[in-house]
């Protein structure tokens, strides 16, 4: 049975938290990736953002939110996710909007595992580690590829 290390790609493309979303958008572009990892200074894994969260920035902002009445504005939903939702609207760097805790797994996890992950959570760009040490990637493309090669 073949696992993650048998069909990752070891060329990871990365991107840090100051990334421009233009600058994102033209790397899954021109590489033909559903999402990358964003690492810090050191390289290290600190998050996942995918062209779902591309996607979900771009969606208008969810009305009505704030209803004012008498010049009082009344929040018909938790100002928290009236937080996030003006954060996502206005965001212009990956860090902004990136995923924190991406689903990862280890280089030893069978693919059937893999592709249950990709199903169930709707992820699609897995970081694979070997301890803290990000060592390869898998897609939905290197799954299917595997799948049906």
């Amino acid at each position: 049975m073949l696992n993650a290390s048998d069909i990752m790609t070891t060329e990871v493309i990365t991107v840090k938290r100051e990334t421009s979303l233009k600058e994102l958008a033209e790397i899954l572009y021109s590489h033909h990736i559903n999402g990358v990892p964003v690492v810090d200074d050191d390289g290290s894994l600190i998050g996942i953002i995918c062209e779902s969260d591309l996607i979900r920035k771009d969606k208008k902002l969810h009305i009505p939110t704030v209803v004012a009445i008498f010049d009082a504005v009344i929040y018909l939903e938790r100002p928290k996710n009236m937080e996030k939702e003006f954060q996502r609207f206005s965001a212009t760097t990956v860090g902004d909007l990136y995923t924190r805790k991406p689903v990862t797994v280890d280089e030893k996890t069978l693919i059937d595992e893999i592709a249950t992950i990709m199903t169930q959570k709707k992820i699609y760009t897995i970081p694979v580690m070997d301890e803290n040490r990000m060592v390869g990637i898998i897609g939905k493309a290197d799954l299917i590829r595997t799948i049906t090669g």
